[in-house]
């Protein structure tokens, strides 16, 4: 008689253990979990059998409610009720009035570099929102699947910077979970789709959600997922097109613009009804409360909303463009385009981005789950359950990294749309004599000059050994992992002293440099290219300049007679004068006299130089 192998619901015994894992999209304005049971990976439901969880949060004084019954007090207590945390993940308290005119919180005042919303609880920061909806999805999965779960794969925006990717990690961790790793909303659910239909070859992802836009181009080839470019813009999504149906009602209705926080998010809540209701009907009738008890009543139909709407749709197609010129591919090469996110159901959406790539938009899968199920597919590879079955994702990064070099300059490591993970690694050297410390400046960015980019993160290499300037060589080394995390390490060759940092969250990133960074590195190039010529042509004139004065006081007066000295002196003090210029050519004619009038004191100076080593010594023993 054969013995059976039992296990307790959710878990399977050796040999064939099935470790619980979860894929989680932490969304803007509602979040999933799901699960790979019986082979198939599906969304898991609450008690009510919901499948979305609002990413809301309100803060009571005796306790915290997490979603739908947060959401439904939104409008009642909007200082206690935290919606869209994720717009505010990774940024710092100047930057949030970018997000939006009037959002309704309390933020304290002071020198912290992370916002913090005021409420009757405390205090608390968009990582500490963000980490009671992940526990929340967390017990759901867990109670569904019947054990503690071994990790979870969360996803991101592709376009999230680095400090707003290590802000979802942190609300993991305070959460209490094991990230097995950060995935690309976009691959998430290519990953999803790509299995469901089997189809290989270039593929479109439009993702617009509540508060993100991305558009990824994928390759897809027998299960492995390549992704060719990303753009998009980490703050416009619904919620942008709640807010201009919102402003349309006051201006019918004649709510001015400083409104309580009360009204707005009844504005806000009636406004993406009317959105919503829009999807299925020609028209929606609104009726409003007023602040004075009074009710207003209005009609929305399909066309004007589509005028409302029109101008932030374009807004997608730029990212778009660019994208499709990263990847170097023409939008009849894109086979098709996957909509994903809710703000996808807008009819207009789907009709002006099919319209762009010329081709059927595809929403067969239900844009609001598909990136829960391709995080799950992938969490349940990640935890082993698949070992035969493995799919190799390919992310890249989604803004070129690198370092300041003297002038100003950013000296590119890793460019934009290199596939992560990965580590490249570039040598630099000194730029004075006897320098013993290398200030290492960490930038993220396409643009040529330092001012034009984003500060990473900053530090020291020190203990170089005094040598003359460019004998050194420091090994710079950039590494990105899985999750789009950067580490940066500098190391003196010779000596071998190093130092490094793990760049942590650098909070200040403005809406206008995530959106304007592409657009910006293409619309200045040429003037970038201008700029950088003209400043190396600087940097060079410096290095020349101090070289020569060093060497006059070595030795000037010993290998040079008067005339010669002075001739030297002249062309010397022409070049600090063309060194001004802003004409880089100018400057680089400048350095070649400088260097070939001083021809013959090279030559002295090396033949002194050869001199002095052999003194002492016979010819035979230099042979």
């Amino acid at each position: 008689m054969a013995l059976l192998q039992l296990s307790e619901p959710g878990q399977s015994a050796a040999p064939h253990q099935h470790k619980l894992a979860a894929g989680i999209d932490l969304g803007t304005t509602n979040s999933l979990v799901a699960s790979v049971r019986s082979g198939e990976a599906e969304t898991l439901p609450d008690s009510d059998g919901r499948h979305r969880l609002p990413s809301v949060v309100r803060y009571l004084g005796d306790g915290i409610v997490v979603g739908h019954d947060a959401k439904a007090e939104a409008a009642s207590d909007p200082l206690n009720t935290v919606v869209s945390a994720k717009r505010l993940l990774g940024r710092g308290i100047n930057d949030i009035k970018s997000l939006g005119e009037r959002l309704p919180y309390e933020f304290r005042q002071d020198d912290t570099a992370v916002p913090r919303i005021h409420t009757v609880a405390g205090d608390v920061s968009p990582v500490e929102v963000s980490a009671e909806v992940l526990k929340t999805l967390a017990r759901r999965a867990e109670d569904t699947l019947g054990g503690e779960l071994t990790g979870v794969v969360i996803t991101v925006p592709a376009y999230f910077d680095d400090a707003q990717r290590q802000a979802t990690k942190d609300a993991a961790k305070l959460a209490g979970l094991n990230v097995l790793r950060l995935l690309n909303e976009p691959t998430a659910a290519a990953v999803a789709y790509g299995l469901d239909t089997g189809s290989d070859g270039v593929h479109a992802i439009y993702d617009l959600g509540g508060g993100t836009f991305d558009i990824s181009i994928l390759r897809l080839n027998r299960g492995v997922f390549e992704v060719l470019s990303t753009g998009g813009d980490s703050a416009l999504g619904g919620d942008d097109f709640d807010q201009v149906v919102a402003e349309w009602i006051m201006q019918q209705a004649g709510i001015q613009d400083d409104a309580g926080h009360a009204m707005l998010r009844r504005l806000m809540r009636d406004a993406c009804a009317a959105k919503e209701t829009l999807t299925e009907s020609d028209t929606a009738e609104i009726k409003l409360e007023l602040e004075d008890g009074t009710h207003w009543e209005g009609t929305l139909s399909r066309e004007q909303f589509n005028e409302l709407v029109e101008p932030l749709i374009r807004k997608t197609l730029g990212p778009c463009r660019r994208a499709l010129r990263d990847a170097g591919i023409s939008a009849d090469e894109v086979e098709d385009v996957v909509m994903v996110g809710g703000s996808t159901r807008v009819l207009r959406v789907r009709e002006m981005v099919s319209d762009f790539f010329e081709t059927e938009v595809l929403t067969s899968i239900d844009p609001d789950k598909v990136v829960a199920v391709g995080a799950a597919i992938q969490a349940d590879v990640l935890a082993g359950n698949k070992p035969d079955g493995e799919m190799l994702l390919l992310d890249v990064n989604p803004l070129s990294l690198g370092i300041e070099t003297m002038g100003g300059l950013v000296e590119k490591i890793i460019p934009r749309n290199t596939t992560i993970p990965v580590a490249r690694a570039q040598e630099f050297t000194t730029f004075k004599d006897g320098q013993t410390a290398m200030a290492v400046h960490v930038l993220q960015g396409e643009r040529e000059m330092v001012d034009d980019c984003r500060s990473l993160a900053r530090f020291e290499l020190r203990g170089i050994p005094p040598m003359v300037a460019g004998a050194a060589h420091i090994r710079v080394t950039f590494s990105v992992d899985a999750d789009g995390l950067l580490h940066v390490e500098a190391e003196e060759k010779s000596s071998g002293v190093k130092t490094g940092v793990e760049v942590k969250p650098s909070y200040g990133l403005t809406d206008g440099e995530i959106e304007g960074m592409l657009r910006d590195s293409i619309d200045y190039a040429q003037k970038d290219l201008e700029t950088r010529r003209l400043a190396e042509q600087k940097v060079e004139a410096e290095r020349v300049i101090e070289a020569l004065i060093s060497a006059l006081n070595a030795d000037g007066e010993k290998l040079l007679n008067e005339e010669e000295r002075t001739l030297i002196v002249s062309e010397l003090e022409k070049l600090v004068e063309i060194s001004k210029s802003d004409d880089h050519i100018e400057i680089k004619n400048g350095i070649e006299a400088l260097e070939k009038a001083c021809e013959f004191y090279v030559e002295r100076r090396m033949n002194a130089s050869v001199s002095e080593a052999m003194s002492g010594h016979s010819v035979e023993e230099f042979e």
